[in-house]
């Protein structure tokens, strides 16, 4: 059976359908299922491997891929972010990246510093993806925009790039102009991950700076979804923040 029509069968793109075979993307309970029925194939364990792929927290033990971050992402259709200190990694240069990871104290070798790089890298190609994209809705806190990660030059960029990537139709940013004064969010950044999947909850995401937690309590997830509505709301509009940000650069 050719990859076209396996894919016509199980009602998904070619490219979806390569991207599980592969690995790049989890696959569910029900598209396994589906998948042995069209190929008259059989395998409990198969399934198991499938409903494990689903938990959340085992890649924690790790201690890798941004403390489990990554792989919740990668599942996610949206994320609700909010940064407080830092532009958020899915809109970070290069150079930017490179600045954080070499100011953080985590010793890493050569290659996994490059390899942290290429993650967020990826990450940021769902931004840009036809079939399978990734939304975001960032609310920055004006202190982020002023900190001179990677010196004058290195921030520059970053700030016209995070312009540059505010065009984009999945992409929705708010700036907290410093006059707001104190807010809610000043307790900590965080992210709410959203699913595809109907029977998948949210996912409230933070991190700390010995680990992270991932929360699915209902009732704390709609604490956090309500406190980020609300900065969205104190937050200047998407024109007004745009030329926050413009003038942020022009100083640098």
């Amino acid at each position: 059976m050719t990859q076209e029509k396996a894919a016509a069968g199980l009602d998904m793109s070619t490219s979806a359908l390569s991207r599980k075979e592969t690995g790049e993307v989890a696959t569910s309970v029900h598209e396994a299922r589906s998948m042995m029925d069209l190929y008259d194939r059989y395998d409990p364990d198969l399934l198991d491997l499938a409903r494990a792929a689903r938990e959340r927290g085992w890649w924690r033990a790790y201690g890798v891929e941004d403390r489990g971050y990554v792989d919740l992402e990668t599942e996610a259709c949206a994320v609700r972010e909010l940064s407080l200190v830092y532009i958020p990694g899915l809109l970070q240069t290069e150079d930017y990246m490179r600045a954080i990871f070499t100011a953080d104290r985590v010793r890493r070798t050569k290659k996994e510093f490059e390899n942290q790089i290429s993650v967020r890298l990826i990450r940021q190609q769902r931004l840009r993806d036809c079939e399978q994209p990734l939304r975001l809705l960032a609310v920055l806190d004006e202190v982020a925009l002023g900190r001179t990660i990677g010196g004058p030059d290195v921030m520059r960029e970053q700030l016209k790039y995070v312009l540059h990537s505010a065009e984009n139709d999945h992409v929705e940013l708010s700036v907290i102009g410093r006059e707001v004064g104190s807010h809610p969010g000043m307790n900590g950044a965080f992210a709410i991950l959203s699913f595809p999947q109907p029977e998948d909850q949210d996912v409230l995401y933070i991190e700390y700076p010995t680990g992270s937690i991932h929360i699915e309590k209902e009732a704390e997830v709609q604490e956090a979804r309500l406190v980020f509505e609300h900065l969205r709301q104190v937050a200047l509009s998407r024109e007004k923040s745009m030329e926050r940000i413009e003038q942020v650069a022009r100083t640098l």
